[in-house]
C-alpha cells in the first residue's frame, strides 16, 4: 500500500529542483534570527567578564580583550544579588497563591456555574487585555494607597505587588478555556454521587487541570520576576531590604561600577532562562489543552 504524500506549499518536484537554494535561504534566516535574540544575551554575559572601561566601549567589543570572572562575585556580593534574589521569590510565589486562588475560582464560576452576566463580565475581563499595563498604574496605584471599603494603605507592603497580580484576564481566559472542555459527563457524574461544586472542582477539575494549571504558575512567576516599573512604585524607598532584585540592581546603578551592574543583570537573567528551558514544554502542551473537545 502506497502511503500519501504529506501535503505542503511547496511541491516534492520543485523542492528537489531547488533544494540548494531553499536549504541555504533557510539556514541564513535561521542563523540571522538566532543571531538577532542571542545576540542581546551574549553581550550581556561577556560586557560583565570586562573591565568597566571595555564594557562602555562604543562600538563594544565582540570578545573580552581580558576576561575578570571575579567581576560576577565582586556583584554579587556588593549589589546583593542572595537578599534580592530571597525578596523576589517571595513576591513571585505569593503572587501565585493569590492568583491560583482567585483566579481558578472566577474561572470556574465563568465556565460551570454560569452566573447572571457571566458572558458581559467575562467580555468586560477580556477587554482589559486591549489596554495598555502603563495606562493602569495611575489606578492600582491610588487603589493600593487607599484600599476600597477597608481604607488601608498598602504601599510599602507585599500585598501591594501581590493583589494587582490576581486581577489577570488572561490567566482567567486560559482557566475558562480548559474548563470548558471538560466533558459535562465527568461533572454530571460527580453531581450525582452528591459532591458539591466546591468539591468537584477539588476532586474532579483540578486534578485534571494540571497542565493550565502549570503554565498560569510559569505566566505569573515570571511576570513578577521581570516586573520592574510597578515594585519601584511601591516598593522603592519604603524598605531597603523587601526591594526586587530589578528594583535593587536598579539602585546600585548609580553607586556601582558599569560592569558590576552587567555582571548582576546577568545573574539576574539565568534563573527565568532555565525556568523556561526546563519547563518549555510544559508551556507548549499548556496553552494548546483544551482547544480540542472530546
Amino acid at each position: 500500500m502506497i502511503e500519501p504524500q504529506a501535503r505542503s506549499l511547496v511541491s516534492s518536484a520543485q523542492l528537489n529542483r531547488h533544494q540548494v537554494t531553499y536549504r541555504v535561504i533557510l539556514t541564513l534566516v535561521v542563523v540571522i534570527f538566532t543571531l538577532i535574540f542571542i545576540g542581546p544575551l551574549y553581550f550581556l554575559f561577556t560586557d560583565g567578564l570586562k573591565s568597566t572601561s571595555e564594557a562602555v566601549r562604543v562600538p563594544p567589543t565582540i570578545i573580552p580583550a581580558h576576561v575578570h570572572p571575579g567581576t560576577y562575585t565582586s556583584a554579587w556580593s556588593r549589589v546583593g544579588i542572595g537578599r534580592l534574589l530571597v525578596n523576589t521569590l517571595y513576591y513571585a510565589f505569593g503572587a501565585l497563591a493569590f492568583q491560583l486562588v482567585f483566579d481558578v475560582a472566577a474561572a470556574y464560576s465563568l465556565s460551570r456555574l454560569r452566573p447572571v452576566l457571566g458572558n458581559l463580565i467575562f467580555a468586560l475581563m477580556l477587554a482589559t487585555l486591549m489596554i495598555p499595563s502603563t495606562v493602569l498604574l495611575v489606578p492600582q496605584y491610588v487603589t493600593v494607597s487607599d484600599l476600597p471599603i477597608l481604607h488601608l494603605n498598602l504601599i510599602g507592603s507585599p500585598e501591594a505587588i501581590w493583589l494587582p497580580s490576581v486581577a489577570n484576564a488572561f490567566s482567567i481566559f486560559l482557566l475558562k478555556r480548559f474548563f470548558d472542555s471538560i466533558p459535562t459527563e465527568l461533572l454530571a457524574a460527580a453531581a450525582i454521587d452528591g459532591a458539591s461544586p466546591l468539591r468537584t472542582l477539588r476532586s474532579v477539575v483540578l486534578p485534571i487541570s494540571r497542565p493550565i494549571i502549570g503554565v498560569v504558575s510559569i505566566f505569573s512567576l515570571v511576570a513578577v520576576w521581570k516586573d520592574f516599573l510597578w515594585p519601584l512604585l511601591v516598593e522603592y524607598g519604603y524598605n531597603p531590604n523587601r526591594e526586587t532584585l530589578n528594583v535593587g540592581i536598579f539602585e546600585a546603578a548609580s553607586t556601582t561600577q558599569q560592569n558590576l551592574v552587567l555582571a548582576a543583570s546577568a545573574m539576574a537573567a539565568v534563573p527565568t532562562l532555565i525556568f523556561f528551558l526546563f519547563f518549555q514544554r510544559n508551556i507548549l502542551s499548556g496553552l494548546t489543552a483544551g482547544s480540542l473537545k472530546g
